[in-house]
């Protein structure tokens, strides 16, 4: 089934909304005040549509922040039944403290072709690859570089990995530096991190480690319109986040999730920057204006752009 193409110009308003109100509270030190802003226009936004939308990927519990909760029903029930993904703010400290990289970002498909995932960690692997076993997350990190290093038929030492700069992946950061490759460390955001694959621009041949369920399933929506490689298995730290998770639907706990099985079908993307960064600029206001930019994906139409689009201030 596809998602019908009307709904993109749509859902970039809704993005777009949500970026111009974080943005006013860019640089303030406050990304909790900076999230809710988001949030609420997000809802205010999606609330206006004729879709009959349920939140299948939410945020709010692992920042404390205000939640558009998984459950939640938006819209007007006056349409299709949509599923909703969202991350108002993608680097809520980069919002807070005026750094590059914030972005509000949202993915809809239709019912039952999102991956339900719970607010918890997850172990992901993403490249520009069309074939498996080049790149998995069974795999050790010396069998990945080499595999991809063949199949991009380019020097071990030229790969630049991008993984998320925590204590948590010290080990992977030293044993791709002594096997002689590059890291380029974030320091959040990996929903774009993982976006880096997509096009050589960026100088990122593989995106690895763990972060947000949430947001790998975001990024896995982009990847898909890209034909990229992605993989990820959710990590649970506690009993009561395997409850959670079984409460959801999921049965096998170690289960490694292919693109396929996260987004199932169609899917339409959207991220919109509030501060101006590797994919996107951010938010600019002129004379009772914003002008946003957004990279856009939508698989079935074959749509992988980014739009800037001038709204009225209201």
């Amino acid at each position: 089934m596809t998602i019908d193409k009307k709904l993109i110009n749509q859902i970039i308003k809704v993005s777009s909304k949500a970026a111009y109100a974080s943005s006013l509270l860019v640089g303030k030190n406050d990304k909790i005040a900076a999230d809710k802003a988001a949030v609420d226009a997000m809802r205010t936004e999606l609330n206006s549509l004729d879709i009959n939308g349920k939140v299948v990927i939410g945020e709010g519990e692992l920042d404390e922040a205000p939640m558009l909760y998984i459950g939640e029903a938006l819209g007007t029930k006056n349409g299709p039944n949509i599923d909703i993904a969202v991350d108002p703010v993608e680097g809520t400290n980069f919002a807070a403290n005026n750094l590059p990289g914030a972005l509000s970002v949202i993915s809809i498909a239709e019912k039952g072709n999102l991956f339900h995932a719970p607010e918890t960690y997850m172990n992901k692997i993403a490249a520009k690859v069309n074939d498996k076993n080049i790149v998995d997350l069974d795999f050790d990190i010396k069998t990945n570089l080499n595999n991809l290093s063949q199949y991009k038929n380019k020097n071990l030492e030229d790969l630049i990995v991008c993984i998320l700069d925590r204590p948590r992946h010290k080990k992977i950061i030293d044993e791709i530096h002594n096997l002689g490759a590059k890291t380029k460390l974030i320091t959040d955001g990996d929903v774009a991190g993982a976006l880096l694959v997509t096009d050589i621009k960026f100088k990122v041949d593989l995106f690895l480690g763990i972060g947000g369920g949430p947001e790998g399933v975001l990024a896995a929506s982009a990847l898909d319109a890209y034909g990229c490689y992605f993989q990820g298995r959710l990590i649970f730290e506690n009993d009561n986040d395997k409850k959670r998770a079984t409460d959801m639907g999921i049965k096998d706990h170690d289960k490694k999730y292919s693109l396929n099985e996260i987004v199932s079908g169609d899917s339409i993307f959207c991220a919109t920057g509030i501060t101006s960064g590797d994919l996107v600029k951010g938010i600019s206001i002129k004379d009772k204006k914003f002008k946003s930019q957004t990279l856009i994906t939508h698989k079935s139409s074959n749509t992988k752009e980014i739009i800037s689009k001038v709204f009225d201030i209201e």
